[in-house]
């Protein structure tokens, strides 16, 4: 089979397209031929794991994809070969990401894909729909699960609406009957998030940002999802009603924050860090859940017509994809492994 890996940290320039045998899956395990795969943040910056030693000696890199089951492993009963899956975390504690025509993961993070979605929504999934979902529901007073209704009467704020994080947080709000209010910074991505289905938009920079919030939603909201806590800090307690939550799941701007200490505490803030290969098998399994639900509701479409722009690379030029991703790409980066069935 062809794979993309590596055998040593760095650039880009560090993966090679290989020809490696075809491997069985094990107790528990299933193997899954890749169709599409998806590349995030953590793809490149675990490749690029500057001064520490590599977890194993050659790795297949990218945790999300989506593609058929071939094999399965002893022990595997949800699963059978020929089924059409999305997979998450398909690199975490393991040398076999969905950069190569076949992966060998555990089967629990294999999730059937709803008939009717694309290969490439399934690849879009994982990392980014998975996090969203983590910050829905972690406030102390909300659900814990996310469906039809779920956060109705419920006000979510989602900074930098245009993300693949973001975006995929305004699907699930509205999906689960949230009232969404979505920052962007430029008219572009307005309209990227106004088509994922954010039902008010503002810009930053602005003087008056925090004013505009509190003018959609004058006792504040209740869920804040944050991927730049180190800027925007000070206008999320500003704005976060009394007992919300502010999720923050990423360092864009910085690797440390300080925020308004009183006026923090005089709210009940609860501030949520987010990382999805820390957040353990249950909530995990929750996520991977609700997600697989939206998903066959038809609640996270993909493409820019929904909010989420695709570049696509082929397999040989997963670094180029890589690079993509970390020059801050608007929208999706997708690999065609294989062509869609």
């Amino acid at each position: 089979m062809k794979a993309i890996t590596y055998t040593q940290p760095g650039d880009s320039s560090v993966l090679s397209l290989v020809e490696r045998p075809l491997p069985e899956p094990g107790p528990g395990e299933v193997r899954v031929r890749i169709t599409v795969s998806g590349v995030n943040p953590t793809d490149w910056k675990a490749r690029e794991s500057a001064g520490r030693p590599l977890p194993f000696d050659e790795i297949t890199p990218n945790q999300d994809g989506a593609g058929i089951v071939d094999a399965v492993g002893p022990g595997v009963e949800n699963l059978s070969a020929g089924q059409r899956v999305w997979v998450y975390l398909a690199a975490h504690q393991r040398p076999t990401g969905t950069a190569a025509e076949y992966s060998i993961l555990p089967a629990e993070r294999a999730v059937p894909l709803a008939d009717g979605a694309s290969f490439e929504v399934g690849a879009s999934l994982g990392v980014p729909a998975m996090t969203a979902h983590r910050a829905l529901t972690v406030h102390e007073d909300g659900p814990s699960r996310l469906a039809p209704g779920a956060l109705a009467g419920r006000t979510v704020l989602v900074q930098g609406g245009a993300g693949a994080v973001g975006h995929a947080a305004i699907q699930l709000a509205v999906w689960a009957g949230a009232t969404v209010i979505a920052t962007v910074s430029s008219d572009e991505k307005e309209k990227l998030a106004r088509a994922a289905g954010a039902h008010h938009v503002l810009q930053y920079p602005s003087a008056s940002l925090a004013d505009g919030i509190r003018e959609i939603a004058p006792d504040g909201v209740e869920h804040i999802v944050e991927v730049a806590i180190a800027d925007n800090a000070a206008l999320d307690v500003e704005v976060v009603a009394n007992h919300g939550t502010i999720g923050y799941y990423a360092d864009n701007g910085g690797d440390t924050f300080t925020a308004p200490v009183r006026v923090s505490f005089a709210k009940n803030v609860r501030w949520q860090g987010l990382l999805l290969y820390t957040v353990g098998e249950r909530a995990l399994a929750a996520a991977a859940e609700d997600v697989a639900a939206a998903v066959a509701d038809g609640a996270l479409p993909v493409g820019e017509a929904h909010g989420l722009p695709l570049t696509w690379f082929d397999l040989a030029d997963t670094a180029a994809a890589h690079d993509a991703v970390a020059q801050g790409a608007t929208g999706k980066v997708l690999i065609r492994v294989a062509e869609g069935e």
